[in-house]
């Protein structure tokens, strides 16, 4: 049996969560970056200075992420669409402020601004789910974003989802370490859905001027294995195909959640 329908959309509001990443201001309050100024007498690409990063591409970014065949035979694809719209009526969230704040902002995970690919996965019959983005943006302004995803992480320890449908579940939220990097936000939630047991986690890596956000639910199943493998080898690929480690900025270093219980 399949995932339902109104099950898959409480999961991807909650993967939404971390999608936010690489959009703009998602710090309460942030102003926008100042515009570059103008060159002058020279053209663009000569005034930038040779210690300002370039961004990763759409290009690159997209062949960072994992692939179906990377996950495993039984693994699909399923497309994104890249232009969601919250469906009307939808209440998704309530509990845990920060949290609510980013999905309520962005709901679909639209307007995103610069370089971002994304990519979301079905196993056998729907379950286990998983969903990996990779976002780029200037340092200061990943900076601040990647604090403030980290620092809701670290203050939810429940938080609920509605769908239009009126369906509804709690999750338990628990800051763990998902990954090798120690101080890298991420989080176990554990829920209940008409007597289904729902299992899934959530986890952030910075790698230069890119973050990446990684999702995993499951059904029936508490295990943190597979979630655990499929993370490091999201964190594995990204390193390997832009050239950055886990962890590194090239700006200064943004903050994490404290460090969690291992999975």
């Amino acid at each position: 049996m399949s995932l339902p329908r109104h099950l898959r959309a409480l999961t991807a509001a909650a993967v939404a969560t971390v999608l936010t990443l690489g959009t703009a201001q998602l710090a309460a309050g942030a102003p926008p970056a100042p515009p570059a100024p103008a060159p002058t007498s020279v053209s663009a690409a000569s005034a930038v200075p040779a210690s300002v990063p370039l961004l990763p591409t759409d290009e690159q970014l997209r062949a960072a992420l994992l692939t179906a065949a990377e996950l495993g035979p039984d693994f699909t694809e399923v497309p994104v669409d890249p232009n969601p719209s919250p469906e009307a009526g939808a209440s998704p969230v309530a509990g845990c402020d920060a949290l609510r704040a980013l999905l309520n902002r962005n709901p679909s995970g639209a307007s995103v601004q610069g370089p971002h690919q994304e990519a979301q996965f079905d196993g056998p019959d729907g379950s286990p789910m998983v969903t990996e983005s990779l976002s780029a943006e200037e340092a200061a302004r990943l900076d601040a974003d990647f604090a403030t995803v980290g620092a809701a992480f670290a203050d939810c320890h429940s938080i609920t989802f509605t769908d239009n449908t009126g369906a509804a579940v709690t999750f338990s939220v628990t800051p763990i370490a998902l990954g090798d990097r120690a101080g890298a936000p991420a989080v176990r939630l554990d829920g209940n859905l008409a007597g289904v047991r729902l299992n899934g986690y959530l986890g952030i890596e910075r790698l230069g001027e890119a973050a990446l956000a990684y999702g995993f639910f499951q059904r029936d199943s508490d295990d943190s294995q597979l979630a655990s493998l499929y993370y490091r080898a999201a964190v594995a690929k990204a390193e390997r195909t832009l050239g950055v480690k886990a962890g590194a900025t090239t700006g200064s270093p943004g903050a994490t959640a404290a460090p969690g219980a291992a999975v």
